[in-house]
């Protein structure tokens, strides 16, 4: 049991830095530069604070009766996980926010790492995202897209008062610049539903839905921008762009893959993407009698994998998280200046809502809290699902 439960802290922090090659090249983690020659050290610190989630086994069934474990169908669930993982860090922490092994965190990392345990009470664990994903057209255990991941973090997000985030998901490979301030410009919340004690899972509270001409109060933007860059490989002329998106300093990296595997995006060295690979299946961590976790296994310290970014399936979707409107306003500029120049588009970025596109409803929390759950009342339903883990091709 010792064994089980330290099995991904084993590496040898010099084994970890020896798959780096000897180069002068910048690595750049998630909108930070590293200089591998002389900041080996600093880089391995910040790939290992990244919160990392992987399948689980010996969870509670999901829906009651479902599969207690994620292993061969969870791992863009996971993913989409670690990148809402990272917006939160962000939103609390900070981006220069680091983590030690054994070391005293403060108690807004804690509360982070429990909105994502594999209970069914917890805002954003497997067992809300597969049963949110039901009304996306996913059964439970069904492997899921990078789409239908960021669709689903969108409905979550509503529940969760406490961490209080607008998800934008961008449709048509478009951003729209006053949507996204209508959004997130909203008047202050009232004092009732800002206390310490509001619960990091879907409840019956009252949400403020207040709109002003003024951005009184900006609520935090997790910014999904799903893409399809290519038919069956990426395309060579959006590798330019897809790396920019890495160095700019609102990056939470992207959610991808290749055929059969999903792994979250973190930066990248040369023309090698920089990965954390969901596919290890742990055992279920719960909440010591202390009301902390062990937080142990939410950090890989294993070699941080890489793969050539022309092996990426053409289906991603890119993150990024602005705390403040002029953290949005700057990277509007980015996106201007880097992504939107070549001919050749990754996405667009226009100022006015499409008048031919349905007139824009910020998302509001449903008067029904269901998640489709109550609808699987057998495993044999569970039976026939096809696990096989095709990257689905983006209806936009």
């Amino acid at each position: 049991s010792v064994l089980s439960k330290y099995e991904n802290q084993i590496t040898i922090f010099t084994d970890y830095l020896e798959e780096f090659p000897d180069t002068d090249e910048l690595v750049w983690i998630l909108g930070k530069q590293h200089l591998l020659k002389t900041e080996k050290s600093k880089l391995l610190s910040d790939i290992s604070a990244r919160l990392w989630f992987t399948y689980r086994r010996k969870f509670s069934p999901i829906g009651g009766t479902g599969p207690s474990s994620d292993a061969g169908w969870g791992c863009m669930l996971r993913c989409g996980q670690m990148m809402l993982a990272q917006a939160l860090i962000c939103r609390h922490l900070g981006r220069d926010w680091n983590w030690e092994k054994q070391k005293e965190q403060p108690k807004e990392y804690q509360r982070i790492l429990q909105c994502f345990l594999d209970r069914k009470d917890c805002c954003y664990s497997i067992h809300q995202m597969a049963q949110m994903g039901v009304g996306e057209g996913k059964s439970i255990g069904e492997w899921f897209g990078p789409n239908t991941v960021a669709q689903v973090l969108k409905k979550l997000a509503l529940f969760d008062e406490w961490n209080s985030l607008a998800v934008y998901v961008s449709m048509d490979n478009t951003v729209v610049i006053e949507d996204i301030k209508k959004m997130c410009c909203v008047l202050p919340l009232d004092a009732n539903t800002a206390g310490e004690s509001s619960p990091c899972y879907p409840t019956a509270s009252n949400q403020s839905k207040g709109d002003s001409a003024f951005c009184h109060t900006w609520k935090p933007l997790l910014l999904i921008v799903p893409l399809r860059l290519g038919i069956n490989q990426i395309n060579p002329v959006y590798v330019d762009a897809f790396k920019e998106c890495f160095k700019m300093p609102q990056s939470l990296g992207a959610l991808g893959g290749k055929p059969n595997n999903a792994y979250y995006f973190i930066g990248f060295l040369g023309d090698e993407l920089i990965f954390l690979d969901p596919h290890t299946t742990q055992t279920f961590v719960d909440t010591e009698d202390n009301g902390m976790v062990d937080d142990q296994t939410f950090h890989c310290l294993q070699s941080p994998q890489r793969m050539n970014i022309l092996n990426l399936d053409p289906s991603v979707a890119l993150g990024f998280f602005c705390k403040e409107e002029k953290d949005f306003d700057s990277w509007c500029s980015l996106v201007q200046k880097e992504i939107i120049k070549e001919n050749l588009r990754m996405f667009e970025l226009v100022q006015k809502h499409p008048s031919h596109w349905p007139p824009f409803v910020p998302p509001a929390k449903p008067e029904v809290t269901t998640t489709g759950a109550e609808f699987i009342d057998s495993t044999e339903q569970l039976e026939d699902f096809d696990l096989e883990e095709d990257f689905e091709i983006l209806s936009v």
